[in-house]
């Protein structure tokens, strides 16, 4: 049985481009140079308990098909994992995913020739290009980050942050940390690591940012963490513009609204206005 969310791609991809006629261009297609019209390629970052082929199966063929070369990996899958098609990633500690990130936009500029890539990260792929370009020499191999559902300030859904502080306390963080999620309470607000990624601000001087959030997130918690402020930073609330809009964390991947905006933060100069598409809550999908 298809996945209600990979039907509703399906659907708005027609409705972005059309039905294939011949071959469609594709993501992670290595032989591809980049146009003086999109000089930089475009790398996809997945979020928590996901992988590359479900969460960019919209936006992926999509930025292809407007011209971008467009690549994607899938990170983070724990040691010991079987072999699969649909492996589930984003679920390892950040130090490790971010390596691999690091390694993926290597081969990239190899690969294209080019100096930078644009990034656009989903959940906690945006933390990872943060680490990426704060910790890890990247912030000068960034044009443009665009970031889908971030959580600048933390999340703090259902109380999770203080329980696992609270656990910490009794001794018990690591038996949390080690369940099957390692990166899980590295994303909660006051955690090590995002007050290590938040310190100096996360916002860096040459790197052009755009964050597009939910006010019916829900997991983002509250939807506001994902705003940032500076003069290289555009905020996209996806309600001010389309009050029809209700796509929470889930579904933000698949929002024509939502990724209206992507395309036109990486291509400002083609930028075209957003229509506004009535959109559900999406439901998850593992």
């Amino acid at each position: 049985m298809r996945r209600p969310a990979a039907v509703l791609a399906t659907l708005l991809l027609t409705l972005f481009i059309g039905p294939a006629a011949g071959a469609t261009p594709a993501v992670n297609e290595w032989s591809c140079r980049p146009s003086t019209t999109h000089p930089d390629p475009v790398v996809l970052v997945h979020g928590t308990g996901d992988n590359k082929d479900y969460t960019w199966r919209l936006l992926g063929p999509l930025l292809a098909q407007k011209g971008f070369c467009t690549y994607a990996l899938t990170y983070g899958v724990p040691a010991g994992t079987p072999a699969s098609d649909d492996p589930v990633g984003g679920l390892t500690s950040m130090d490790s995913s971010a390596a691999e990130l690091q390694s993926f936009v290597d081969k990239v500029r190899a690969a294209s020739g080019a100096a930078k890539v644009d990034l656009v990260g989903y959940s906690q792929g945006t933390w990872l290009g943060t680490y990426y370009a704060k910790l890890l020499g990247g912030k000068d191999k960034i044009g443009r980050f665009v970031s889908l559902a971030p959580g600048w300030a933390g999340t703090d859904p259902y109380g999770l942050a203080e329980l696992y502080e609270l656990l910490k306390a009794l001794g018990l963080g690591p038996v949390a940390q080690a369940a099957t999620c390692a990166v899980c309470p590295e994303l909660l607000k006051g955690s090590d690591l995002l007050k290590t990624l938040q310190a100096g601000g996360v916002f860096l001087p040459r790197i052009t940012y755009t964050n597009i959030v939910s006010k019916e997130d829900g997991l983002v918690v509250p939807w506001t963490s994902g705003l940032g402020e500076g003069p290289n930073v555009t905020n996209v609330v996806l309600q001010d513009g389309c009050a029809a809009d209700h796509v929470n964390h889930a579904g933000l991947p698949f929002d024509p609204n939502a990724l209206g905006y992507v395309v036109n933060a990486l291509d400002p100069a083609g930028a075209r206005p957003v229509t506004c598409v009535p959109m559900s809550p999406v439901q998850p999908h593992h």
